[in-house]
């Protein structure tokens, strides 16, 4: 199951297992709402706030999750991440996270520089344990972003392009890496969501690479997964691409995020 103090980022964390502007495009401010549902069954609901000015981002994401039985526990979570926002993606230098479940807080700040990482703090700080992977410096460095920037592409139309991407990951506890490839063309028809109209679907490959447990059944079925999907959609006229809907399967069941408002 997932570990407690980490279920309150469950939307934050389906996205990056799963859009930015072209550099002549106007200041963007705009919010995304989702449902997060799992097993069919509504969990959790997440605000994600996008500023794109002056060469600057900024996304502050707030999410609740309701609980589900003895599987979910009910909590909540505060994501933030900001950079360098170019012409062909977003560049962390800023990642903070703060949880609140079963009444404990837990909390990560990372800080990035030229895609390396700069610093990070874990708040309480992990216990040592002979079977977790541990984090090497050369693994931090090399085009390494934050968990909340990978879930917003820049792309110049909605195609292809957009899926072929690897990202490297590093969010203060564990460092990933994240495969994305074309799937092909599909089209949002639900009148129950925020958009109607074509997406493009991409499939995700997750590797761990440091900072998981060896011991950690979730770790190791993700890694074999094959059933990790993004169907991404344009932010209006801002040149952004931001998810439409994401499809995770887990052994609990398939965890599945969906914008429902966008203003």
């Amino acid at each position: 199951m997932f570990s407690p103090r980490f279920l309150p980022a469950l939307p934050f964390l389906a996205l990056s297992l799963l859009g930015v502007a072209p550099a002549a495009a106007a200041d963007v401010d705009s919010t995304a709402g989702y449902l997060l549902s799992l097993g069919g069954i509504n969990i959790a609901t997440a605000d994600i706030q996008l500023t794109d000015a002056a060469g600057h981002y900024d996304v502050k994401a707030d999410a609740t999750v309701t609980g589900l039985g003895s599987m979910v526990a009910s909590g909540t979570a505060k994501v933030e991440a900001s950079g360098v926002s170019t012409p062909t993606g977003l560049a962390s230098q800023k990642f903070d996270l703060e949880t609140r479940a079963h009444d404990e807080d837990f909390s990560l700040d990372v800080k990035y520089e030229h895609g390396n990482v700069d610093a990070f703090e874990v708040k309480p700080p992990l216990v040592d344990n002979i079977n977790r992977v541990p984090i090497e410096r050369s693994q931090l460095v090399g085009g390494v972003g934050d968990l909340l920037s990978a879930f917003i592409l820049k792309g110049h139309e909605l195609d292809a392009s957009l899926c072929n991407r690897h990202m490297h990951i590093f969010t203060g506890v564990e460092r990933f890496d994240l495969a994305m490839s074309y799937l092909g063309d599909d089209k949002a028809t639900s009148l129950r969501t925020a958009y109607q109209g074509p997406v493009v679907q991409c499939q995700i490959k997750y590797t761990p690479i440091s900072g998981h447990f060896t011991t950690s059944e979730m770790t190791d079925y993700l890694a074999k997964s094959d059933r990790i999907f993004v169907w991404y959609a344009p932010m209006a006229e801002t040149g952004f691409f931001i998810p439409y809907r994401v499809l995770l399967g887990t052994s609990v069941g398939d965890l599945s995020m969906v914008l429902t408002s966008l203003k």
